[in-house]
C-alpha cells in the first residue's frame, strides 16, 4: 500500500501529523501535509487508516500497488 497526500486539497488542519508524525509532517510556508513515508509497514497500516479517516479535507488516501 502507498500513501497519497494532495496538497492542493489540504487545509492544514494537521490532524495527519499529530496522528502520525513518523509519517507526515506539515510544511512551514503553509501548514499542508508532507509525506515523510510513503509506503509504510504493515504494522502502521492501521494508524494510516485513521489518519485517512480523520482528515477533514480528504487530502489523504491508501492506493494499492
Amino acid at each position: 500500500m502507498r500513501i497519497v497526500a494532495d496538497k492542493d486539497v489540504c487545509v492544514g488542519a494537521g490532524m495527519c501529523a499529530l496522528t502520525a508524525h513518523d509519517l507526515f509532517e506539515q510544511s512551514e510556508e503553509d501548514g499542508t501535509v508532507v509525506l515523510v513515508v510513503e509506503r509504510p509497514a504493515d504494522d502502521r497500516l492501521h494508524l494510516v487508516r485513521r489518519v485517512v479517516d480523520s482528515c477533514p479535507s480528504g487530502a489523504i488516501t491508501l492506493a494499492d500497488d
